[in-house]
């Protein structure tokens, strides 16, 4: 079937999330090392994000290294750490060809000076680029971000900037990570895996969830345009009934 051809442009999800899911196990399959298996994961990657940004997808969040990602073996995290430096490099002319603003969320003070200071380079070269924002969340942990919230708006409230009476969602949206990005339409988990893993916790309370049992490495853009097709199947209703849409 040809998705891309039966996707409606007009409903496209403005936010899409991504969990890649599977590198390790793809390389396993194929009898390598782990490491390998993230080498080819960024294919992936590029192949995802210039699909998004050619179907017109606005916000695009992928998950790249978790809080708890630290806790693997110090080999992988060093090689994690050596392809987003090298990654960034050599996409930075596929950015700004697609006109792809960069972001990142997450701890990102705990990354590798190395790291850190191409990807402030990276973001600093595509802020200008409007068509579609691709946010890395790096050392990132939904928990984290939502503690780090509670203690901006708690000293807030301490010093009579914020009256405790008006938190509201939007006072808890603007100590977010994400406060200039809109709630995720849609998550996409790959790998067979149907978890969250401390994503977007407070982000995805609407969203909806898609799993597949692609390994990150083999998903291509035919897979993204099925999940986008099996998205706009489904009737969002937000807490109301059919009848009242």
């Amino acid at each position: 079937m040809d998705f891309r051809s039966n996707i409606n442009i007009e409903k496209l999800p403005k936010h899409v999330a991504i969990i890649m899911d599977g590198n390790g196990r793809w390389a396993k399959k194929q009898g390598l090392m782990r490491v390998r298996g993230h080498e080819k994961g960024t294919k992936a990657v590029r192949e995802t994000v210039e699909s998004s940004a050619e179907l017109g997808i606005e916000n695009l969040t992928l998950y790249a290294f978790s809080t708890e990602n630290w806790n693997r073996p110090k080999l992988e995290i060093q090689t994690l750490m050596r392809l987003l430096v090298s990654s960034l490099k050599d996409e930075i002319k596929t950015l700004q060809d697609n006109k792809i603003r960069l972001q990142a969320i997450g701890c990102i003070e705990n990354l590798p000076a190395k790291a850190k200071k191409e990807l402030k380079e990276v973001i600093e070269k595509t802020a200008n680029n409007s068509r579609m924002t691709l946010t890395l969340a790096l050392s990132y942990g939904a928990r984290e971000e939502m503690i780090q919230a509670v203690k901006q708006i708690s000293q807030k409230v301490k010093n009579n900037i914020i009256d405790s009476e008006t938190i509201d969602e939007s006072t808890i949206n603007n100590h977010l990570y994400t406060r200039n990005l809109p709630d995720v339409d849609m998550m996409i988990r790959t790998s067979g895996e149907q978890r969250i893993s401390n994503f977007l916790l407070w982000q995805m309370a609407y969203a909806e969830l898609y799993f597949t049992e692609t390994l990150w490495p083999d998903f291509r853009k035919e897979n993204l345009f099925e999940a986008i097709y099996e998205y706009q199947k489904r009737e969002r209703r937000f807490g109301k009934t059919s009848e009242q849409l």
